[in-house]
């Protein structure tokens, strides 16, 4: 199926690599004008490379920032936002330590870009979607939304469940005025050197009963996680709020 959002505004946070990447190109190459915002300059440039999308740098978890990048994108495209992607998250390099052993720091760190940048993301874009009258939020998750992280790390899998609640509470505030909120879990895929470290340093027996755990028998793909995103954007999903869609090749 090939689905069309030509002229749609498109804003995707953490679009330097991985998910983010797949997913700002994904929506420019079927028509949107696509905004994307990372901080990590050289891959928002390789994500660019060849399309028409426009970047911006800017640290997601500071809330003035977010509200700045927002601002200029429907400055840019001269109205609201259409479809909001919150991809920015991750482990931001940390590794499971007993709960004992966490700083501060490291979980506010983890909280921040997780949960806080999606809060402030919607936070700003939701007024200009409600004087439209429409608009397509979609937080990206992960399986550690629904159950215990793979990673054992404290603050991401609470994070990830957070990002669900939020996800469910705004389906609820901004559904009558026409926005859809969903979020896309991902399962397995190395999209960045943390998850590709770490399955790299497991044993080939750890690595070939996961796979064994996976009822397609493989890894994930950016692109997976891409298309589910964008059947959420659809008009395919225009009745479609609230709702966490696992794509994960039919893990258990």
């Amino acid at each position: 199926m090939n689905l069309d959002f030509d002229g749609k505004v498109v804003a995707v946070t953490g679009a330097a690599m991985g998910f983010g990447r797949a997913i700002a190109r994904s929506f420019a190459a079927r028509g949107a004008e696509v905004y994307a915002t990372d901080i990590d300059a050289k891959g928002l440039a390789g994500t660019a490379d060849g399309t028409t999308i426009r970047t911006a740098i800017a640290d997601l978890t500071d809330r003035a920032a977010v509200a700045a990048w927002i601002a200029s994108v429907e400055a840019g495209a001269g109205r609201a936002i259409d479809i909001l992607v919150n991809n920015a998250g991750g482990m931001m390099g940390q590794h499971h330590r007993p709960v004992e052993d966490v700083p501060d720091a490291d979980w506010d760190a983890i909280m921040a870009l997780n949960v806080d940048a999606s809060f402030a993301t919607i936070r700003a874009a939701a007024p200009g979607m409600k004087r439209a009258g429409n608009g397509r939020i979609i937080n990206i998750s992960s399986g550690a939304a629904f159950r215990p992280s793979r990673t054992r790390i404290q603050a991401y899998c609470t994070a990830k469940h957070a990002v669900l609640g939020l996800t469910r509470q705004m389906a609820m505030e901004l559904g009558p005025f026409g926005i859809t909120v969903n979020s896309v879990a991902p399962g397995l895929v190395l999209t960045d050197a943390d998850k590709l470290q770490g399955w790299q340093a497991q044993t080939e027996e750890r690595r070939t009963a996961a796979l064994s755990g996976i009822a397609l028998g493989r890894l994930g793909e950016a692109q997976d996680i891409a298309d589910a995103t964008m059947f959420f954007a659809s008009d395919l999903a225009k009745f479609v709020s609230g709702q966490l869609l696992p794509v994960n090749g039919g893990s258990f």
